[in-house]
């Protein structure tokens, strides 16, 4: 018997009305994007493995999808066959016969086109990119190993008015949705000055990574993990108080700012007078969407330098749905320094199942066409036809239903595939020149001049 078809863990095939459901939020957030001035680009699925490596941390380079090499790779002429045959699946040995990658996300291709294009490039450079990436994780709710984001960077600029309007973009595409989010931002310079104050300079990103996960489990499994990373007693005892600090944006401004004075560390205080900044920003041109300081907001990726942002629904459970930060030198590891950036990445596969548990996607996105004309028979076909070509003339979607059929079945067909209007056209209505509509939601009828098919479906 032959195999079941299946596809691999973690990825979806999507119906069409999955997939007009997804063309709503790509197009909403396209829309938004280029309100703002942002340009499309696009990079391949792909990209040299050296490009990917080393950018995402440990637990990030663990997740790449590596691609094996065109051709019999592990043949004994290339030479790399070990002695010992178990040993063929060793990360060294993966390495050597993968040297391309599935992207892990957007950001580090976006460096990479940056580099490579900088001499076509106007800087600063405002950018978006919907694409999707692959990540070699454990698939769970929310959590795929395909999926797209939806991109949005300024490179070349280091103003604050990027982030305040990285907030404005997250504002204004969930606004468009009608999900209520809570933006949370917090900043890696105040985070490499709580390791300098803690006495771990050097293991920031054993921090960060750490408390990171502050919200998917206990500030004791935190701990427990920065003390087997070697981080001493006393120092966590440094850290405790910064996650439990409770109070609103301007009093956690003044926590960390009375951490930080008086020289204990500058890189902290300049943290702190970029958070005053954004926030006032924020608070001068409004912001309808909730925001708020989250002092354990880490984001685990080692690129991000300064301001970072995380974007949680707060009416449906499920992880963040949105994040991104700045960045001082991302393209510095691809050879051209000194280049800040800052962007946003709205995770859409997320943000779906947000809109389906809300029941907030609009009735009409379901991709069917307006009106369905029945096959009455071939002359009453080929005037359907005609009249079919004037409302696609007028950007009306319609279509002829292939065969002639009994009622019931084109009446069954228009309903599994949610078309609004019937046109018939029968031998009364051939010979009147008339159609008659039925509405097949409210089940109403009534018989038209061919003239009135344009008003009739609101064009």
């Amino acid at each position: 018997m032959a195999q079941k078809p299946s596809i691999p863990k973690g990825t979806r095939d999507f119906n069409p009305v999955e997939a007009a459901r997804r063309n709503y939020i790509f197009d909403t957030i396209r829309s938004v994007f280029k309100q703002f001035g942002y340009a499309p680009i696009e990079t391949p699925a792909m990209e040299n493995l050296s490009t990917l490596l080393g950018k995402y941390g440990e637990e990030g380079d663990k997740l790449l999808f590596k691609i094996l090499n065109s051709g019999n790779s592990f043949a004994p002429v290339s030479g790399l066959v070990p002695d010992n045959p178990d040993e063929k699946d060793s990360a060294a040995l993966s390495l050597k016969v993968c040297e391309k990658g599935l992207r892990y996300d957007l950001t580090v291709p976006f460096a990479r086109f940056v580099v490579q294009h900088q001499n076509e490039l106007v800087f600063p450079f405002k950018r978006y990119q919907l694409q999707p990436v692959w990540r070699a994780d454990r698939p769970q709710k929310g959590r795929y190993r395909e999926f797209y984001q939806c991109d949005a960077d300024v490179i070349g600029s280091d103003s604050m008015y990027n982030e305040l309007e990285m907030a404005q973009l997250v504002d204004s595409v969930f606004s468009k949705f009608g999900i209520r989010v809570l933006l949370k931002i917090n900043n890696r310079k105040v985070l490499s000055g709580i390791a300098g104050i803690m006495g771990c300079p050097g293991q920031i990103i054993d921090i960060t990574v750490a408390i990171d996960k502050l919200d998917k489990t206990s500030l004791e499994a935190v701990k427990e993990e920065l003390y087997e990373k070697g981080i001493s007693a006393q120092a966590v005892a440094v850290l405790e108080p910064l996650l439990l600090f409770q109070g609103n944006s301007g009093q956690k401004i003044a926590f960390l700012r009375s951490l930080f004075e008086g020289g204990a560390s500058e890189i902290g205080m300049e943290g702190v007078r970029e958070l005053e900044t954004l926030f006032e920003l924020i608070d001068k041109t409004g912001v309808s969407q909730e925001v708020e300081l989250d002092l354990s907001l880490a984001r685990g990726l080692n690129y991000y330098t300064g301001a970072i942002f995380e974007v949680k629904s707060l009416d449906f459970s499920i992880g963040s749905i949105c994040g991104g930060g700045r960045y001082d030198d991302l393209t510095g590891i691809f050879g051209l320094k000194d280049m800040s950036g800052v962007g946003i990445s709205f995770g859409a596969d997320r943000i779906y199942d947000v809109l389906l548990g809300l029941d907030r996607f609009p009735p009409e996105v379901q991709d069917a066409p307006v009106v369905l004309f029945f096959n009455m028979g071939e002359s009453e076909s080929v005037r359907a036809l005609r009249y079919i070509k004037s409302l696609r003339d007028s950007g009306i979607a319609a279509e002829l239903y292939p065969d002639p059929a009994k009622m019931k079945k084109q009446f069954d067909y228009a309903s599994r595939r949610g078309i609004a209007f019937a046109a018939i056209i029968g031998e009364t209505e051939l010979a009147e020149g008339t159609v008659t509509v039925k509405n097949l939601v409210t089940g109403e009828q009534e018989t038209i001049g061919s003239g009135q098919l344009l008003n009739k479906f609101g064009m």
